[in-house]
């Protein structure tokens, strides 16, 4: 499984990533240069894919989840899933911050899960300021009730109508009711009368936020909690304050509700400036421009050397999206094939370790390839699902009364299943064969000079005649059997089905892969494994062996000298992503927010992004690609809708217009924001600042300025491998350092024994500078939190 990286700053509205079933943890929005990454298999985001009818679910599923810097706790819930009403509550598991870093390699383990109480469900801030006045005529307490941000939302709209109560012993007074809305602003100030005696009481002031409803009671929405003896210390105190649960505590059901297995992992990095990483990049970039002999060190190899075999998966994407933002990724992944393939002496264990090469080679094709992929399996895969036939072929496993009756003359027979399956594997594999070998237009030519790289090296390694296969197999081992085969066993991994397969279908894609994997090593291996009911496919897995190497010998029938850019990933008529989404209507009166956003079915392909009432509509309005200057979440309050985004384009006088998009949750936000960020990484008009709220009565609402310049920087990252997951050269570099760091001690022994090393010496004094830089942001974050300067 693939983790998902993203970078962003609070533009980005961070506490929209949050979002879980319409609640959300108590995170602070307020921005940060620290970045977490959390890896579990639970979605944080919104929901797993839904398991049906199944009391011990298994999901597999893995996010990276980036939270800012004063994030204090992560809720997981369980639900069930209803298709009429609204899904119900089965659970939760909440996990602080302190715990989940208490891990140093994670956590994992299986946790109860707990009741989900409405009154412990809060989250947001509330911006108060409290002054205890003292004179000789009266004694009282100030509470100016300034505003509140981030507010649960408790009515059916998504929104709530907040209010306040300050409250003292038996003093209290209420702010105003705010309608519909999560961010209200009051600036009402409540003044409670005390008594002299009540100065010397070891009493709490407590602020409590509230969802008032007509009918019914009011809905808790958190409180803040501050002792009285404070405000003697400090008689003015002010600033934003996390709303608290009502009683703060979780009731263990010991059991009853279930347990939840979970992986979590907390990682802590801080972002340099991409100044401070260039003289690794530098590093990194020479190594592949200015090729030393195979046998000398550089940095990639040095870089292995000290990589653990655990991490060599996320260090090779991490190379891979630092060359392909560089545009060497076909040279990177040459010089580390040339090498792989010069130190392999037997053909048959050629890549088939965890080499750096190999592992770089696999996260290549599901970088550049994934639309690609879709393109050749998503029909056939669409087909398996829809029609969920019984198919079986290990006698020992066939399930008679699973199976539908094939004929009128009595019960099915294990021979009649068999002939079934076979019959049904046929068609299927077939059409799979020959969408694959078909396809050779469609594979993205960066893959294809690769491909064309990786052939040369090995036939110019293996020379005897009996080796004659070794080019292909090279190929079609890391094509099929790291590629196309995965793809088919786990469609969802690969973003080819929103859910997971049925246990019937699941057994299928598993014979497909089988089957697959054979075509992959041109049936080399039929008939020397344990599975020897597999035979009755082993001839049409042996008739494709001379089409499958027809269609490699013209996949890499392409000239490598040419400049591949990065845009080749890309098929011009190719529909990126479509579905139903909401656009806001801009025209016309204005509309009440819920009502604003009318249902459209949209397209997005490399050269237009369109829409229409209906998938069938005749008449559909376009936006050229080339248009398109920023794409960009937008603020919950802008609209107290979540999950929106806009499209700023530019016409042809230099005019600005915005379209608001809401998605129906944050993981297919991120994959429109991703996908439409990548068809327009390349146009020349992109704009360095945005607006993240919405302009109403000649303001903007994010920075309450009427400039139309912008108040937050954009962001321009492309999705690479899966729709989740941008890259950010700084981002990437910071995790090299990491790796290199953590190996520091082996550079300098190769170093004290070559003292004449002078790559090792400047990888080393790479590391010891950004070491350093480290240390002085740190010194200065401490400097600007306390007002105390430290000491270099």
């Amino acid at each position: 499984m693939q983790s998902l990286v993203k970078s962003f700053d609070s533009a980005d509205n961070i506490g929209t990533l949050l979002s879980s079933n319409r609640k959300k943890n108590n995170v602070p929005l307020s921005p940060s240069t620290t970045e977490y990454k959390i890896v579990c298999f639970v979605k944080l985001l919104d929901k797993t894919a839904t398991v049906w009818k199944n009391l011990n679910p298994f999901w597999g599923e893995e996010y990276t989840l980036h939270l800012p810097m004063g994030f204090h706790s992560l809720s997981f819930h369980v639900m069930d899933e209803d298709t009429i009403g609204h899904d119900d509550v089965i659970g939760k598991i909440t996990l602080s911050k302190e715990v989940i870093g208490a891990q140093a390699k994670g956590l994992d383990s299986w946790m109860n899960l707990t009741r989900v109480d409405p009154d412990e469900e809060v989250q947001g801030e509330i911006h108060l300021s409290l002054e205890l006045l003292k004179d000789t005529e009266r004694i009282s307490l100030r509470c100016q009730v300034i505003e509140a941000r981030d507010l649960a939302p408790r009515d059916i709209c998504g929104t709530s109508d907040p209010f306040a109560r300050v409250i003292f012993n038996n003093h209290s007074a209420e702010t105003s009711i705010i309608k519909k809305t999560r961010f209200p602003h009051w600036a009402e100030t409540l003044e409670l009368e005390l008594d002299p005696e009540e100065l010397s009481t070891e009493g709490t002031v407590t602020v409590e936020v509230w969802d008032w409803d007509m009918v019914g009671k009011n809905d808790f929405l958190g409180k803040v909690e501050i002792p009285f003896a404070c405000l003697h210390k400090t008689p003015l105190l002010e600033g934003w304050f996390r709303l608290l649960p009502l009683g703060n505590h979780e009731v263990d059901a010991g059991g009853k509700l279930g347990a939840l297995r979970l992986k979590v992992r907390l990682v802590e990095d801080r972002i340099l400036p991409s100044m401070y990483y260039q003289p690794l990049i530098d590093l990194l970039v020479e190594s592949v421009i200015s090729p030393t002999e195979v046998e000398d060190s550089s940095a990639l190899t040095m870089l292995e050397d000290v990589t653990t075999v655990e991490s060599r998966q996320d260090v090779a994407m991490t190379l891979v999206k630092i060359y392909l933002g560089q545009g060497l990724v076909v040279p990177f992944l040459d010089y580390l094939n040339t090498r792989e393939v010069h130190h392999t002496t037997d053909p048959n264990t050629l890549f088939r370790s965890n080499s750096l090469a190999s592992k770089a080679m696999e996260q290549f094709m599901k970088a550049v390839g994934m639309l690609y992929l879709h393109e050749v399996l998503k029909p056939i895969i669409n087909r398996i699902f829809d029609e969920k036939k019984y198919i079986e072929l290990d006698p020992c496993k066939i399930d008679l009364n699973r199976t539908r009756r094939i004929s009128f003359k009595g019960a099915v027979s294990e021979a009649e299943v068999r002939d079934s399956s076979v019959e049904m594997l046929h068609s299927y594999l077939t059409s799979i064969i020959d969408s694959i070998v078909g396809s050779v237009d469609q594979c993205p030519p960066v893959m294809r000079v690769a491909f064309k790289q990786l052939h040369k090296r090995v036939e110019e390694q293996f020379t005897q005649r009996e080796n004659e296969d070794v080019k292909y197999l090279a190929i079609s081992g890391f094509f099929f059997l790291r590629f196309f085969a995965p793809a088919i066993l786990t469609p969802k991994l690969f973003q080819l089905r929103d859910q997971h397969a049925d246990t019937r279908t699941s057994r299928t894609l598993l014979l497909l892969a089988k089957s697959l994997q054979s075509v992959g090593n041109l049936g080399l291996q039929l008939g020397h494994g344990k599975e020897q009911w597999m035979a009755p496919l082993h001839p049409i897995i042996l008739r494709s062996v001379a089409s499958v190497k027809d269609f490699l010998d013209k996949l890499i029938d392409i000239d490598h000298d040419v400049e591949v850019p990065q845009r080749a990933i890309f098929l011009p008529s190719v529909t990126v992503k479509e579905g139903y989404l909401h656009k806001h209507k801009a025209e016309g009166p204005q509309l009440l927010s819920r009502f604003a956003f009318k249902k459209r079915y949209f397209w997005l392909t490399s050269e237009t992004l369109s829409y229409a009432k209906t998938p069938d509509w005749q008449v559909r309005s376009s936006i050229p690609i080339q248009c398109v200057c920023a794409v960009e979440r937008v603020d919950e309050n802008a609209f107290q809708q979540q999950n929106v985004m806009q499209v700023i384009t530019q016409d042809n006088d230099g005019q600005l217009h915005t379209m608001y998009i809401q998605c129906k949750n944050v993981n297919e936000l991120n994959q429109w924001l991703s996908a439409i960020r990548k068809v327009s990484i390349y146009n020349e008009r992109m704009l360095p600042s945005f607006h993240p709220g919405a302009h109403r009565s000649g303001k903007w609402t994010c920075c309450l300025q009427a400039d139309r310049a912008g108040c937050s920087r954009t962001h321009s990252a492309v999705t690479l491998g899966d729709w989740s997951d941008p890259l950010d050269p700084d981002v990437e570099t910071q995790t090299i350092y990491k790796q290199l760091l953590q190996g520091r001690d082996k550079l300098r022994s190769v170093l004290s024994a070559n003292v004449s090393c002078v790559l090792a010496a400047r990888l080393l004094s790479v590391i010891d500078d950004l070491e350093q830089a480290h240390a002085t942001f740190q010194r200065r974050e401490k400097e600007d939190a306390t007002g105390v300067i430290l000491n270099p």
